[in-house]
């Protein structure tokens, strides 16, 4: 992809960059009042809620275009720009009449290859900034899918936004982080601007600020916030908004890292460190590779006396124990028990292809 670097883009004069407002365009005035907090504060970027995307009917669903003209009208007032979510060519259309010209793509649209497809094809010829929210659930590919197509119509000032992943699993964030997916995206894309969305991750004010400096730590590039004049009357997402003087008092709070160190004796007491973490995971994959070389004979056992793969009462023990033994080690107990699972997942895998006899050979040869 041929992406620009977002301090190219022209609308930033900040780093990290901050994008803040209301979760929904709810009323002139309660938008009037939260944009001119957040103007007063030093905030140039606001989101809004335009049409907003509900998972059930009957909810609000935002006032659509009758609020465009306020946004317009703001705009030149407090000297901002405004960035909102499009989900159709019809939105993309309306908001360009009323002046707006900052877009990010929606995790409802993100998982559907044919709307983004629509939204691309709207977008051509344009030079705008567009963000893409990761899917609904963890799926990587079609996080990369949406930002190619859009790339493809020609927008190069184009960002990531993580906004978490549904996990019904999860009790403390509305959307589990799972960062290792927004940084593997960086990983293969260094130059796509990385966004953080603490506010649909947390669900709750108090998660706000942890998570955002986890974001920072993680060398994300900014963030886009959800802050609103009078948080608890908030026609959606009230719980998870915060009022402009609060959101500033909370980036004030954040601790920006270097992204990397130049000093030369520091420099060469982290490769040291790090050499001997090398040397560790070496050992790791050693020793987990005779556990699967264990895992391949109990599978032979196993067919040899035509016995189920899955044993309820083995499994129940390691997870139970595994993650007991961690705590004695000092290591989270909830890390170990993702960790096994995965392992057990493998393990399966494995002895289900013993049970077809595709590793006979394999196991002859040890």
């Amino acid at each position: 992809m041929e992406i620009k670097k977002i301090t190219d883009w022209g609308i930033f004069d900040s780093y990290p960059l901050f994008i803040a407002g209301p979760c929904s365009v709810e009323t002139p005035e309660q938008l009037d009042s939260t944009v001119g907090e957040l103007a007063k504060l030093g905030f140039k970027i606001i989101r809004g809620g335009v049409w907003k995307p509900r998972t059930r009917p009957n909810s609000f669903e935002g006032l659509g275009s009758i609020a465009l003209p306020w946004i317009q009208d703001l705009q030149l007032k407090y000297n901002v720009q405004f960035a909102i979510e499009v989900a159709s060519p019809y939105h993309v259309e309306q908001a360009l009449e009323h002046g707006i010209g900052i877009f990010w793509i929606g995790a409802r649209s993100t998982v559907n290859p044919f709307t983004v497809q629509e939204i691309a094809n709207s977008l051509r010829g344009l030079d705008v900034p567009v963000f893409v929210k990761n899917p609904v659930n963890p799926d990587l590919a079609l996080w990369i899918g949406a930002l190619e197509r859009i790339n493809q119509a020609g927008i190069k000032r184009l960002g990531a936004i993580h906004r978490g992943f549904s996990n019904f699993n999860d009790k403390v964030y509305r959307n589990s982080p799972t960062w290792q997916i927004p940084l593997e995206l960086k990983t293969r894309y260094p130059d796509i601007p990385l966004i953080n969305d603490p506010s649909h991750i947390s669900g709750r004010r108090d998660l706000i600020l942890p998570v955002s400096q986890m974001a920072l730590d993680l060398n994300f590039d900014g963030f886009i916030i959800e802050s609103h004049i009078d948080p608890d009357k908030a026609w959606s997402d009230s719980a998870q908004q915060l009022k402009p003087t609060a959101l500033n008092d909370l980036i004030r709070q954040l601790q920006t890292r270097i992204p990397a160190v130049d000093n030369p004796l520091l420099e060469s007491q982290l490769e040291i460190i790090r050499g001997h973490i090398d040397e560790v995971d070496r050992e790791l994959l050693e020793v987990l590779s005779r556990r699967m070389k264990l895992v391949e004979k109990a599978g032979e056992y196993k067919r040899l006396n035509n016995v189920a793969i899955f044993q309820m009462e083995r499994w129940k023990k390691v997870f139970e124990t595994r993650p007991e033994w961690a705590k004695a080690l000092q290591i989270n107990p909830e890390f170990v028990k993702e960790l096994f699972n995965i392992i057990h997942t493998e393990s399966i895998k494995k002895q289900e292809e013993i049970m077809e006899g595709k590793l006979d050979d394999a196991l002859r040869d040890d």
